[in-house]
Parts: C-alpha cells; sequence; structure tokens
C-alpha cells in the first residue's frame, strides 16, 4: 500500500530528527556522487527538475518545478512531489509532498554540516550570557526553516532578516531590513552565522565584512552562473559542499569564484574532510540539493508515519 505524507506529515519529522538523519548517513558515508545527476528540464514558463537516487535499501524521486513568475501571481515558485519505493521490489511506499521535504531537507544538510562550528560559537556566546546573531537574506520558507533548524541546535539571540526592500517583520524574526539599509553591514560584522537563501543572482554578502570565525549557510542558488556569495568570502573561508561533482557542476557561488581565481577546484572541501576546518576562517557551507539528502530525510519521515523505525517499509 502506498502511504501518502502531506506537508504536516512531513514537517512533524522536526529539524531535530531531519538533521540527526542527515548526519547518521554522511556518518555512515553517504556519497551524492553516487546518485544520477539532477536532470534540469528547460520550460516555457521556468524549469522542471528530476532528482532520483537508490540508498540504503530505498529508491526515491522528486519531481519538482521552478516559475518564476509565480511570485507576482501569489503562488508558490517551486512545487515538488516525492515518489519512495522499496529498492528490493521497487514497490512505491510513499508519496510525500515534495515542497514541505525540501523545506525541511535543506536547513537539516546545512546545519548537519555546520553544526560543530554553530555549538562552539555558541558555546562562545554563552560566555557573554547571549547566543547566536543570525543575519537570514531571504525572508521564504528557506529562511524560516534555517533559523527553526538552527534554534533547535543552539541558543540564538538575534535574527535580522534583509529582503530586497524590507517589510513587516516575519514572526521568526527580531527584525527586517532592506538590502540597501545602512544597518545591514554592521549587523553582518557582527553576526555568527549568515544565511543566504534567496533568487537573486548577485552576490548578496559583502565577503569583507564576513567574521573570521563565522559560519554561512548558502543554499539559494543551484545554477553556475548565478550566486549569492562573492569571490572575496570564498577566497577567504573554508567552502564545505555536498560533493565536489555536483558544485563544479552546479554551484555558482563556487564555479564564479574558480573562475575569478580566487577559490581552487581541490581546496573545497566535504563533509568528510571537515575535521580539519580552520577555525580562524569562515566556514560556507554551500549546497545545491542532492537527491540521495531527499532520500534520507524522505525515509526518515516515512518511517516516523508508519511506525517502521529501524526497518524497511
Amino acid at each position: 500500500m502506498t502511504v501518502s505524507l502531506d506537508a504536516a506529515d512531513v514537517s512533524a519529522l522536526g529539524p531535530v530528527a531531519a538533521v540527526a538523519a542527515v548526519r547518521d548517513a554522511l556518518a555512515g558515508g553517504l556519497d551524492p556522487d553516487g546518485d544520477v545527476p539532477r536532470a534540469v528540464v528547460p520550460l516555457a514558463h521556468g524549469q522542471g527538475l528530476l532528482m532520483p537516487s537508490e540508498h540504503g535499501g530505498w529508491y526515491g524521486v522528486k519531481v519538482a518545478t521552478v516559475a518564476p513568475g509565480n511570485t507576482a501571481r501569489g503562488l508558490r515558485r517551486i512545487n515538488a512531489t516525492y515518489l519512495l519505493h522499496d529498492s528490493a521490489t521497487l514497490t512505491p511506499v510513499a508519496l510525500l509532498d515534495g515542497v514541505a521535504l525540501t523545506t525541511l531537507r535543506t536547513p537539516a544538510v546545512s546545519v548537519a554540516v555546520g553544526l560543530e562550528r554553530l555549538r562552539a560559537l555558541a558555546a562562545g556566546c554563552g560566555g557573554e550570557g547571549r547566543g547566536l546573531r543570525l543575519v537570514v537574506f531571504g525572508a521564504g520558507p528557506q529562511g524560516e526553516g534555517h533559523v527553526a533548524t538552527v534554534r533547535a541546535h543552539v541558543p540564538v539571540a538575534d535574527v535580522a532578516v534583509v529582503t530586497r526592500r524590507g517589510g513587516p517583520v516575519p514572526g521568526w524574526a527580531d527584525r527586517h531590513l532592506a538590502a540597501d539599509d545602512g544597518g545591514v553591514a554592521d549587523l553582518v560584522r557582527r553576526a555568527e552565522a549568515v544565511v543566504t537563501a534567496t533568487s537573486a543572482r548577485r552576490p548578496v554578502v559583502d565577503g569583507r565584512l564576513v567574521r573570521d570565525d563565522a559560519v554561512v549557510l548558502a543554499v539559494g542558488s543551484h545554477e553556475p552562473d548565478v550566486r549569492e556569495l562573492d569571490s572575496v568570502l570564498m577566497g577567504r573561508a573554508t567552502v564545505v559542499v555536498e560533493s565536489r561533482e555536483i558544485a563544479l557542476r552546479e554551484a555558482g557561488d563556487v564555479v564564479l569564484a574558480i573562475r575569478e581565481g580566487t577559490l581552487a577546484p581541490d581546496g573545497l572541501v566535504t563533509p568528510a574532510d571537515l575535521s580539519g576546518a580552520r577555525a580562524d576562517r569562515p566556514l560556507v557551507v554551500k549546497t545545491c540539493g542532492a537527491g540521495r539528502q531527499d532520500l534520507v530525510v524522505a525515509v526518515a519521515a516515512y518511517r516516523r508515519k508508519t511506525g517502521t523505525v529501524g526497518r524497511r517499509g
């Protein structure tokens, strides 16, 4: 029987369990390079994305669409559905809300990779009697999801959200500034963590401002000619990517910095290599999204829904 998991069912897994699922998979040798590359289908009004993956006794595929014009229509920019199979029989076992899965998975991967640095920063803030200061570029679901996931793992003292024009303060933030507000630079200088979750095609963060010990979680772009982070920051930082293959194919933040000569391809770090990262350099976690990450979180959500923890459905 195929079980349906709506957005509430997927979200019910929660950020702590999602991060734990990703960290367990990484500890077990999860390697997104084993996936079939994401297929990007040009469409008349946007893109179609196909993301298949097989891992750990499961096969899944996400079918997503990106429609930039939907924002002006008051509709979701991204829509998605996820179909999960038992890989032994290739029987479909669950149909999941793919938007909720992406919203949960993306910050889970960011925080899973950056968690040790976030914890170290929080420990230092604890000595000052406060939590982390976050600056979030982008007020959409991924900005909110990253704040919730960071909050679930370390204390947070202040969240400033930055968008192109500013506006009302979201319920998950403490302030909302326009990108050209003079106060943004000072907030970035003081922030222990910066999140970029925008649809911008050019850098939104001045890389000279980021603290030497800060964490930067960058998730907004997945095209080789689009970036949120400038070459200055990429050259200063330890740059962690889910896989070198994916980053060199899809991550404009990486591709353009390499093209401009501030970042070397062999300087990219994967989560398996992260233990030697220098504490006196910014830590950039740049992800584009990978099929195996979706699969790991989809399986965790399915097991929670059906009570099949510890075994295949």
